[in-house]
């Protein structure tokens, strides 16, 4: 008896020293991340901008998550939003979904009167952009990411070493990058000017349409992310260069879910919707996008399954 009770003692010792090791080099390993990225951006987690943002309540297993790409300029206060979307991502049916709204759908941007969408993040960060989409689009924000251009490059180099496999469209110039049409290897700075392009006749449209691609690719190759012993290193680097109220824990039970290929496909809805806009030349803010927001609520509310916003809620 006293043998096996000395067996079972060694193997709990053996298995606790296991977890520990392993529970210390993955928090190391974030840790090391986190450090490399505030060394290469020296910016804090989240800004004194966004400090206020207070996310809707989460409903069960649903997230959703407002991605905002800044186009801040050394020296701003904050930039406007040069691209707004909204994931929405079920933990139980791993089904991710991604809601792009268009940057010239004029609004009312409380404060601010009737403008451009993308305004509203200049005017009042986070917080307001979700205070638009509530009123707006009766549309639920649990938490944001916002980041800039050279973070994004940053952030694709580091979590797709090897690229992302594209299917270049058309041949497109920006920036000084060159993009022929066809299947090729997109790194992080080719793979921004692809999403941002709209130098053509459809202009915003498929800007939007390409950057649902991106989004895309990004999700079915997230099979071939860095792998799970470097997770917690990449992840706490991301952590450092994002802007964002987004918990470890919730990114990392995400990020398992996409590293071990349980998602489904990703489902992608345009914002607004056919037959629910008109161009408008003629404003203050110049040429806009003039919408219906009760068919595009609707749109979004069935695209969501009826995940909406009360009426008397976030009306200030």
């Amino acid at each position: 008896m006293k043998k096996r009770t000395k067996i079972t003692l060694c193997v709990g010792l053996f298995l606790f020293l296991c977890i520990a090791t392993v529970g210390s080099y993955t928090v190391g390993k974030f840790i090391a991340g986190k450090k490399a990225a505030d060394v290469h951006k020296k910016i804090a987690k989240v800004s004194d901008e966004n400090k206020d943002f207070i996310g809707d309540k989460r409903i069960g297993e649903e997230i959703t998550v407002m991605l905002v790409g800044n186009d801040k300029r050394d020296g701003e206060k904050e930039g406007r939003s040069d691209s707004l979307m909204v994931g929405y991502y079920n933990m139980k049916t791993k089904q991710p979904k991604l809601i792009s709204i268009m940057r010239d759908s004029y609004v009312q941007i409380p404060g601010h009167g009737l403008d451009k969408i993308n305004a509203a993040y200049a005017y009042g960060g986070a917080s307001l952009t979700k205070k638009v989409l509530n009123n707006s689009f009766k549309l639920p924000v649990n938490y944001y990411v916002s980041l800039k251009f050279d973070d994004f490059v940053h952030i694709i180099d580091d979590c797709y070493p090897k690229g992302i496999k594209i299917n270049a469209e058309k041949e497109l110039d920006l920036d000084g990058v060159h993009i022929m049409p066809g299947k090729q290897i997109m790194h992080g700075n080719t793979l921004l000017q692809y999403a941002r392009f709209r130098k053509d006749e459809e202009g915003d449209f498929g800007r939007i349409r390409r950057q649902q691609q991106v989004m895309t690719a990004l999700t079915k190759q997230s099979k071939d992310l860095v792998s799970l012993v470097n997770l917690p290193k990449v992840l706490g680097e991301v952590l450092g260069i994002i802007n964002t109220n987004l918990s470890s824990d919730v990114l990392v039970d995400v990020a398992k879910d996409f590293l071990l290929g349980k998602v489904k496909t990703t489902k992608c809805l345009s914002v607004p919707v056919k037959g629910s806009w008109n161009f408008n030349d003629n404003t203050p803010s110049g040429s806009v996008i003039e919408i219906d927001e009760g068919k595009n609520a609707t749109a979004i509310s069935d695209f969501l399954k009826k995940r909406m916003i009360p009426n008397e809620k976030n009306n200030s």
